[in-house]
């Protein structure tokens, strides 16, 4: 969280989705962090990544994942992420859409 004067100008957060990792007895998690919500004012979206990244190392996460959704590519893209090896597909309830670019795409988890 970033304030100025009081005020909440910067935010950004992410979730623990642990993973069995079969036959290694010294590891046998995988903690993966995943971007949730983030929400850059003041601060750019790179540092604020950035700062989520540190964030989670510092509390001894193994990875630190996020979507390519609206602004997300540029800013993966400069903090050297790379890229996932499977295709997300969202089921919109009765809606008939045409096909619409990661970019282009607006996710509210629930």
């Amino acid at each position: 969280l970033m304030k100025d004067g009081g005020a909440l100008t910067d935010m950004a957060s992410f979730y623990n989705l642990p993973s069995s990792i079969i036959g290694n007895e010294k590891y046998p998690t995988l903690h993966a962090a995943y971007s949730y919500y983030t929400v850059a004012k003041k601060t750019s979206l790179d540092a604020l990544m950035k700062d989520a990244m540190i964030e989670a190392c510092r509390h001894n996460f193994d990875v630190f994942n996020a979507l390519d959704l609206q602004d997300n590519a540029s800013v993966l893209s400069n903090l050297k992420f790379g890229p996932g090896d499977g295709k997300l597909q969202y089921y919109a309830y009765n809606w008939k859409c045409q096909k619409i670019a990661a970019n282009e795409v607006g996710l509210i988890l629930l």
